[in-house]
């Protein structure tokens, strides 16, 4: 199974849709808060080629993007791949 890293924030519709997607596919994930930790906010924009808006989720080193590539990825047929289903 691969390794899967969602950087999120307390408050956010976003990555709560990204997680119930992952638990759907019975994958487990660590869930990175970026809430209140500014150096850990900046590793996570720098990882994530500069985006700042969470999630940004990661499976193994790829990075996938945020909510919205997650889902594209899953409509067209390529998660299940990367989640090695």
């Amino acid at each position: 199974m691969p390794r899967i890293e969602i950087y999120t924030t307390q408050i956010c519709p976003y990555c709560d849709r990204a997680k119930r997607l992952f638990k759907k596919k019975g994958v487990t994930w660590e869930e990175i808060d970026v809430s209140t930790d500014d150096g850990l906010r900046a590793f996570m924009t720098n990882r994530a080629s500069g985006k700042r808006t969470v999630p940004q989720i990661f499976i193994d080193d790829l990075h996938v993007g945020g909510c919205d590539e997650l889902y594209e990825l899953e409509h067209d047929g390529k998660l299940d791949r990367l989640l090695g289903l």
